[in-house]
């Protein structure tokens, strides 16, 4: 293995510091979701400028893949992590320099920027991240990957908890560690630390330079070879499996009681072990069976879940297969990429990575489609009938108010909600009432969107009918969600599939093979 410069490469500092270096990406997610309500009534932003400021770190994630992956050969691992540390630093700095501008119109776009600033350091901390793993291990790329990243699960769990306590502590003495400032400040601490372990470090090149091949072969060689966008195609399923599913299961979950924490911790918690543990199981079973068995459990998984109404403990034992499935897919297939077709180096990898967050978007937007289509049949017709109806009755005086108050953010925050999402929780009702009463059925997304919205506006004079909107979409969007889940598990089958063949086919040619360059 030899250096970017002149020296030796310290490989257990590099991989301890890259692997503490998605910790912050860990924490980022967690903790920027846990302070979005906070940030909505300190800085009066609607539903729309919070989901843009909670979209903003994945979309800064997508462009770091997109624009530096490709090029990571030519860059090297040394300003690549160079550039993910400066992006960290300033993503933490610009969202916490927001604060003394609460209420200013432009508070939002410093807190956009600060999000950004987030997802390119974390974009840029897997693009550096899973080719330094392969860098480092060559001989046993799947294990280490796993080890790498169970350090984002581990993270979430840490981060998530740590958060969770400092909002159910307060304050504390003169302090209110509650606060979305203190929150988010934890991130500073492991982007230091891996700051500290990384930069100041020796790189090895990556495999790619290291083996000579022109970095326009390594092109030619992706885009050309049909096994590798096969390989594409099934990470775009399996990481659809992984994160479409997520959105409705820790709902299906505190329906029966189970308080979303522990569940949050139990699948996180469940992530973290098999992936420090994976190397074991890549021995006995080889990557290919594992993803086998990971398509299997998340099957199992679906299954339980699109049946089981109730009862914690038979809802757990469905969880747990279903993290036990998802456990494995991430890592083994970057490892499997980088084993079996080493010559597409870093733009396999991220070519891999990128489609398959396309493929989990494209998913979490068809199951929320197949959950709304069944939303109405699970709905409480007579309620959800007089909940619409006083939403258009009384929403148009606080319309009214919110028009009155103007930019006046004083009296903004005195009302406590904001003129465009009063206006919507009132359009959406409007809608749905219009739809009933011309095809007498609910539509599914305008119903359940109108209740949605309504659950967001924050509106304190309307407790009471937020609390009865809450009881009738609980129950019906957790239906919609566990069937929607049935349309998953063929996809995991035919994944079972595919990947039963690769290991029959390893299994008749003597065992797996690692490909060298």
């Amino acid at each position: 293995m030899s250096t970017n410069g002149d020296g030796t490469v310290n490989r257990k500092k590099l991989f301890s510091g890259i692997c503490l270096a998605l910790l912050p990406t860990a924490f980022s997610f967690v903790l920027v979701s846990n302070v979005l309500q906070q940030l909505k009534t300190e800085f009066i932003l609607s539903n729309a400028h919070v989901g843009v400021i909670g979209g903003a770190a994945l979309w800064g994630m997508a462009i770091g893949l997109l624009t530096i992956g490709p090029f990571l050969e030519k860059i090297g691992f040394k300003n690549a992590a160079r550039g993910a540390f400066v992006c960290h630093l300033a993503g933490v700095t610009l969202f916490l320099a927001a604060y003394p501008f609460a209420g200013e119109p432009y508070a939002f776009w410093i807190l956009f920027l600060g999000a950004v600033g987030f997802g390119l350091g974390n974009g840029l901390i897997e693009v550096t991240g899973n080719p330094l793993t392969a860098a480092l291990f060559p001989d046993n790329k799947v294990t280490k990957l796993n080890h790498f990243h169970a350090f984002f699960p581990g993270g979430m769990v840490f981060g998530g908890l740590l958060g969770w306590a400092m909002v159910q502590i307060g304050v504390l003495g003169p302090l209110n560690i509650g606060h979305w400032t203190f929150q988010i400040s934890i991130v500073y601490i492991p982007v230091l630390i891996y700051g500290y372990l990384l930069l100041t470090e020796n790189f090895p090149k990556t495999l790619i330079a290291e083996a000579g091949v022109p970095i326009r072969e390594m092109f030619r060689y992706t885009f050309t070879h049909p096994l590798i966008w096969g390989l594409i195609f099934l990470k775009m399923i399996s990481l659809g499996l992984e994160m479409g599913p997520s959105r409705w299961i820790p709902e299906v979950l505190q329906a029966a009681g189970v308080h979303g924490m522990l569940v949050f911790v139990w699948i996180s918690g469940i992530m973290m072990t098999l992936r420090f543990f994976a190397g074991p199981f890549v021995e006995r079973f080889s990557p290919p069976g594992m993803l086998l068995g990971a398509s299997i459990f998340t099957a199992i998984g679906l299954l339980l879940f699109s049946f089981i109404e109730s009862g914690i403990v038979p809802l757990m034992i469905a969880a747990t297969f279903f993290a036990v499935g998802i456990t494995f897919y991430f890592p083994t297939m970057v490892g499997f990429m980088s084993e079996r077709f080493p010559k597409a180096g870093s733009l396999g990898l991220i070519l891999l990575m990128g489609m398959g967050f396309v493929g989990a978007g494209i998913s979490n937007a068809v199951m929320g489609e197949i959950a709304d289509r069944y939303i109405p049949d699970a709905l409480d017709e007579q309620q959800t009938i007089l909940i619409l109806e006083e939403i258009d009755d009384r929403f148009p005086g606080y319309v009214a108010q919110a028009r009155a108050a103007g930019g006046d953010t004083d009296r903004l925050m005195e009302l406590g909600f904001t003129q465009a999402d009063v206006e919507t929780v009132l359009n959406l009702a409007q809608q749905s009432l219009s739809y009933y009463r011309e095809n007498n059925e609910f539509h599914g997304r305008y119903t359940a969107d109108t209740m949605r919205a309504l659950l967001d506006s924050g509106i304190a004079q309307e407790q009471e009918l937020t609390e009865r909107a809450f009881a009738v979409l609980r129950p019906a969007d957790n239906y919609g969600g566990r069937v929607s889940f049935l349309y998953g598990v063929p996809f995991a089958f035919l994944l079972a599939i595919v990947f039963l063949v690769v290991y029959l086919k390893d299994k008749k040619k003597g065992g797996y093979q690692i490909e060298k360059l």
